[in-house]
């Protein structure tokens, strides 16, 4: 058993980052954003008190947590290439996204929205499996 390679996590929350950054932006951001009720222009969260700075400084925490635990999983089970993809897509397909649809059932979000963030997940997830694998 090894130590957690914290290049590999950093670079593959990066790469879920950079996922998000296509993925909402010049991939669906506009159908996200009519799904989300965004109305007012172009501007970020219209409506919302927390910077935008913060947000992307947060978001890229949870995603660095995704990775530390990944990681974890990695080094605990010396897992081979194939199986670190298998546990990056699988987390997205079979946690992550499952969750957020738990979550949105019970807000009543809908579904399109459901799919462009769940693609999100189980996209970022393999980005970053494919970053652990280049560096297994």
């Amino acid at each position: 058993m090894g130590q957690i390679n914290l290049l590999a996590v950093v670079l593959g929350a990066l790469a879920f980052f950079a996922i998000g950054a296509l993925w909402y932006g010049p991939l669906f951001g506009k159908p996200w954003k009519a799904a989300i009720g965004w109305t007012r222009g172009d501007l970020p969260y219209p409506t919302s008190k927390c910077p935008m700075w913060l947000i992307m400084l947060l978001a890229f925490l949870f995603e660095l947590l995704i990775a530390v635990m990944l990681a974890h999983l990695i080094v605990r089970t010396s897992a081979p290439r194939h199986v670190i993809m298998m546990m990056a897509v699988g987390f997205g397909a079979t946690i992550m996204t499952p969750a957020l649809g738990i979550n949105y059932l019970f807000q009543q979000r809908p579904g399109k929205l459901f799919a462009i963030d769940a693609g999100y997940l189980i996209v970022g997830m393999a980005a970053m499996g494919a970053v652990f694998v280049a560096f297994a």
